[in-house]
């Protein structure tokens, strides 16, 4: 068992070595964020990050606990595309909650010996936005569109040694409002602007699967141009495609790799950056190296 272990740290080694220093944004929502016992797991990684040389940076969710609070109040959650409706209303119950969100993350880093500060993306104007306009007309109320990520704030709180927790509310840039930001395009915006090594998704799904009935078909890798295949040949449905999408922008602006993770799988995060082997799907750019994995791409 001892000998186990010690095999488990050197194959780490090379990883750790690889990524210290390196800014990591962990997009953090889905049932992780309900579980208490996944709650800490998560927080645990993030951590272990931290303490071996990365800098992880926090960008979280919350909608179930917004859509919880909606229905307390009268009223009932509103979708369209995969967007939350948000009028005055239902702003001042998503601010108020993700502020709840972000300040327990906070916590949870500081009872892990982490330093983290908790901010939304109104604090020193670190994200501007614009109000997001669908095609087919339809008012989203006060949904934005991340126009500029100021990162004076995040490295500020890097250098300082803190880990920066962020919450997907963005400033108006014409009316200084808030607004409330889908939180995968907040992450990707964040990974973009600070020049991301790799950005996680934390969510409900394993990862991405030439067969979504067909457990075993769970593809390890792919690179910009085969993810833009599968979405051409209609095989990313529901969720997976704004994500696969979201994947591609954040390759393209810069970021080296992208993970989408089982949030639901203690400690996949680990898993998936200190292993061989890995468990979910990463997003790689055209010209990146593959991971030498022992299981097919």
């Amino acid at each position: 068992m001892w000998i186990q272990k010690a095999d488990v740290l050197i194959e780490a080694l090379p990883y750790i070595r690889e990524f210290a220093g390196r800014k990591i944004v962990v997009k953090y929502g889905g049932s992780a964020m309900k579980d208490s016992a996944l709650k800490k797991s998560v927080i645990q990684d993030v951590a272990l990050l931290k303490l071996v040389g990365m800098k992880p940076i926090i960008v979280h969710g919350g909608g179930k606990e917004i859509s919880s609070w909606v229905r307390m109040s009268g009223g009932t959650p509103e979708f369209v595309n995969g967007l939350r409706v948000t009028d005055a209303k239902t702003m001042e119950i998503a601010e108020m909650v993700l502020g709840r969100v972000n300040k327990g993350l906070v916590q949870y880093m500081e009872e892990n010996g982490v330093k983290a500060c908790g901010i939304s993306g109104k604090d020193g104007g670190t994200m501007l936005v614009k109000k997001r306009v669908l095609d087919s007309g339809k008012d989203l109320g006060f949904v934005g569109e991340v126009t500029h990520v100021d990162v004076g704030l995040i490295d500020t709180l890097i250098d300082k040694d803190f880990v920066p927790v962020i919450c997907p509310i963005g400033l108006g840039e014409q009316d200084f409002c808030s607004y409330n930001i889908n939180a995968d395009d907040a992450a990707c915006a964040v990974a973009a602007a600070v020049k991301a090594e790799k950005l996680v998704f934390l969510s409900d799904i394993e990862g991405v699967y030439r067969n979504p009935l067909d457990p075993t078909t769970l593809i390890s890798e792919l690179t910009v141009s085969e993810a833009e295949r599968f979405i051409a040949e209609g095989n990313a449905g529901g969720g997976m495609l704004p994500k696969l999408r979201n994947c591609i922008a954040a390759i393209e602006s810069g970021t080296s790799r992208v993970h989408i993770l089982d949030g639901r799988i203690p400690h996949c995060m680990l898993l998936e950056i200190f292993t061989n082997k890995g468990i979910g799907t990463a997003i790689l750019g055209n010209d990146q190296k593959r991971y030498h994995r022992t299981h097919e791409s």
